[in-house]
C-alpha cells in the first residue's frame, strides 16, 4: 500500500500528499495475509501487525484488497470530504480493483455514493467524447494547416502540444509542462532542469522539471527550442525517452512511463520553407492547369507532403550534424515538419484572430466590430515564414488592436457602437502597404471615419488580453 491509500483510509495528510505529487490512482498489492506473507517470504503474523499497525486494524486480513485505489478506501470509510479532493487530483472513478469493482461498490448510499455516481457518470461521457471526436478531430478545430502534421502523430508545436494536452488531462496547469531550452544552454544550468546535488545552492529548491514532473507523471511536456539546450542536458534526456524515469538531484526517481514528451526545433527550417514552398508552387500550377472551380479544389491541391527522399538526404543530415548523438535522434518516435501555411489557411487564421478580438471587444465593451475580405487579404501579407502564425498573431494586434486601445483611451467609441474595418486605398503605411481604419456604423447604415491621434510611439502601445 502507499502513504496515499493510508492517508485516505485514516482521513488525515490526503491533501498534503497530493500536492507533493502522490499518484491517485495506484493500486494496492495486498491480496491476504497469507498470500503477501508468501510473496514476500517473511511470517504471516508480521504481515498481519504490519498490515494492522501501518495501514489499518478495520479491514479484514483475510479479504482480498489487491488493485484498490486510495479511492477505494475513501469510499469505504465514506469520507465525503476525501472523495472530493481525490477525484479533483485526477483519481479515476472507474478504476476496478481485482475482484472488479469500482470504488463505488464500496460506498453507503448518501453523498459519498452520489458524488462517485456522478464521476462516473461524467467519465463515461468524456471517454464517449474522445470516441466520438477523436483527437485528429479535435486538434483540427484549433489549428490551422499542418494537417500532415496532426495526422502523423496528433502531435506539434507549442499549440498542438497544448491542445494534446487539453484532450488528455482536466488540469492544463499540471498536465502541460511546456520547457524553454534557450534557459539551459550552459553547463551548470543541468541543476535547474533536474536540481541541484546535496550541499549545492538551491538543493532544496529542486529542479524545474523534476518538480513538475512530480505533480503529473503522465503530463505532455513540451521541450521548445530542444536545438539550444547544452549536450548534457540532452543526456538528461535520453534516460527519460529510454527508459521513462528521471533522477533528480536529490537522487529520488521519478517514473513517468506514461509522458508524452515534444521536442520543437528551428533547425532546417529554411531547407524545409524553400522546399516547401517550392512543393507549393508545383501544386498550385497543378490546380491552375484544372482549371479549379471553387477554392476547395485548390485548397485539397495545397495539401503537400514532403518526401522521404528529402527528409533522409537534406533534414536528417542537418539534424546529426547539431545534435552529434544518433542515439538521441533514435530515441524519437517520429520526426513531423511544419511547412509553410499557404493562402487560404492565412486567411483562415486572421479571420480567427479577427474574431478572438472582436469576442473581446464584445465582451468587454458590448462593441460590435465587422470586417470584410480586403482586410483579410491585407492582414495577411504580414505573414512572416521565419515566425510563423505568431506574425499573423503580431500584424492584427499593430493594425487593429493598437488602433482599437487608443480610439477607447480618446474617449472616440460610443457606448455598445458598431465597428467597420476598412481599407483605405488612399492612404499608405510606411511599408507602402494600404492603411486600415475604423469607421462607427449608424443605426441608418450611415458610417462616420473615426479620426484616432497616432501615439507616439505605436509599437508601445499595451492592450488588455
Amino acid at each position: 500500500w502507499t502513504p496515499l491509500m493510508v492517508a485516505a483510509m485514516n482521513k488525515h495528510v490526503v491533501k498534503v500528499l497530493l500536492e507533493a505529487g502522490a499518484d491517485p490512482n495506484l493500486g494496492d498489492d495486498f491480496s491476504s495475509v497469507y498470500e503477501t506473507a508468501r510473496e514476500k517470504g517473511i511470517h504471516s503474523l508480521e504481515v498481519l501487525v504490519s498490515r494492522e499497525d501501518e495501514f489499518s486494524n478495520r479491514l479484514s486480513s483475510r479479504a482480498s484488497f489487491r488493485g484498490c485505489s486510495a479511492l477505494h478506501y475513501a469510499a469505504l470509510t465514506d469520507d465525503l470530504r476525501t472523495v472530493r479532493m481525490l477525484l479533483d487530483a485526477g483519481a479515476n472513478p472507474l478504476q476496478k480493483n481485482e475482484l472488479g469493482h469500482t470504488p463505488l461498490t464500496y460506498a453507503k448510499e448518501g453523498e459519498t455514493a452520489t458524488l462517485l455516481k456522478e464521476a462516473q457518470n461524467t467519465q463515461k461521457r468524456e471517454a464517449e467524447q474522445r470516441r466520438k471526436f477523436p483527437l485528429e478531430r479535435r486538434l483540427k478545430e484549433h489549428i490551422i494547416g499542418q494537417e500532415g502534421a496532426i495526422n502523423t502523430v496528433a502531435s506539434g508545436k507549442t499549440e498542438l502540444a497544448k491542445q494534446v494536452a487539453r484532450y488528455m488531462h482536466k488540469d492544463i496547469k499540471k498536465g502541460f509542462i511546456r520547457m524553454d531550452m534557450s534557459e539551459f544552454q550552459e553547463k551548470h544550468e543541468v541543476a535547474k532542469f533536474i536540481g541541484s546535488p546535496p550541499g549545492y545552492v538551491g538543493h532544496e529548491e529542486g529542479g524545474q522539471l523534476t518538480k513538475k514532473l512530480k505533480q503529473c507523471p503522465n503530463a505532455v511536456v513540451l521541450f521548445d527550442e530542444v536545438d539550444k539546450a547544452h549536450p548534457d542536458v540532452l543526456t538528461i534526456m535520453l534516460q527519460l525517452f529510454d527508459e521513462g524515469r528521471l533522477t533528480d538531484g536529490k537522487g529520488k526517481t521519478i517514473e513517468c512511463k506514461d509522458a508524452i514528451f515534444i521536442m520543437t526545433s528551428n533547425a532546417a527550417s529554411d531547407e524545409i520553407a524553400q522546399h516547401a514552398l517550392q512543393l507549393r508552387e508545383e501544386a498550385q500550377e497543378q490546380s491552375r492547369r484544372r482549371l479549379a472551380e471553387n477554392l476547395e479544389d485548390v485548397q485539397k491541391s495545397e495539401k503537400i507532403t514532403i518526401s522521404n527522399t528529402f527528409k533522409e538526404q537534406v533534414i536528417r543530415p542537418i539534424l546529426k550534424a547539431h545534435f552529434r548523438r544518433d542515439e538521441f535522434l533514435g530515441r524519437i518516435n517520429e520526426i513531423v515538419y511544419f511547412l509553410p501555411f499557404c493562402h487560404s489557411e492565412l486567411i483562415q487564421l486572421v479571420s480567427r484572430e479577427l474574431s478572438y478580438w472582436a469576442k473581446k471587444a464584445k465582451q468587454r465593451h458590448n462593441i460590435t466590430l465587422l470586417w470584410e475580405r480586403p482586410v483579410l487579404e491585407l492582414l495577411v501579407r504580414g505573414y512572416n515564414l521565419h515566425y510563423g502564425a505568431r506574425s499573423i498573431k503580431h500584424e492584427v494586434e499593430r493594425r487593429l488592436v493598437n488602433q482599437l486601445a487608443a480610439a477607447f483611451e480618446q474617449e472616440l467609441l460610443p457606448k455598445g457602437c458598431t465597428l467597420r474595418l476598412t481599407v483605405d486605398g488612399g492612404q499608405q503605411e510606411k511599408d507602402g502597404a494600404p492603411a486600415l481604419h475604423l469607421e462607427v456604423v449608424g443605426e441608418d447604415s450611415s458610417t462616420r471615419k473615426l479620426d484616432i491621434r497616432p501615439p507616439l510611439n505605436p509599437e508601445d502601445v499595451t492592450y488588455a488580453h
